[in-house]
């Protein structure tokens, strides 16, 4: 593992924990039904908050899988599912916050991503 790797999980890593802390911030000071944008604002910076700690998780778990070697396109992959868990996880926080999340949407929604995803990942 070189330094910017180690910087760039440092930075993501932080970026996360900022996210969180405005995360906890926002839940703790806002009245939900105050505003009916605060619950989207709020489904939002989970999302983000989810994304931004998935990233490191999917690069080392793509450096770890290629026996310690880190190769070109590790990071843009990460970065780009840590995008699709932020998100899946805003539009499941929004549609329950609307009270219209189901199993069926939800699985609907996972499989699209998966192969989304799939699709996108395949070396050729």
């Amino acid at each position: 593992m070189e330094l910017r790797d180690r910087l760039a999980n440092c930075f993501f890593i932080g970026a996360a924990l900022i996210g969180w802390v405005a995360v906890a911030q926002f839940v703790t000071t806002t009245y939900p039904h105050k505003d009916p944008t605060t619950g989207l604002v709020g489904a939002a910076m989970i999302g983000l908050g989810c994304g931004l700690t998935t990233v490191p998780l999917f690069w080392l778990a793509a450096f770890a899988s290629h026996r310690r070697i880190a190769l070109l396109g590790d990071w843009g992959r990460a970065i780009r599912r840590g995008a699709w868990v932020a998100a899946v996880v805003t539009l499941f926080v929004a549609l329950r916050i609307q009270a219209v999340l189901s199993l069926p949407i939800a699985v609907f929604v996972v499989v699209l991503v998966l192969m989304a995803e799939i699709t996108l990942s395949m070396e050729r």
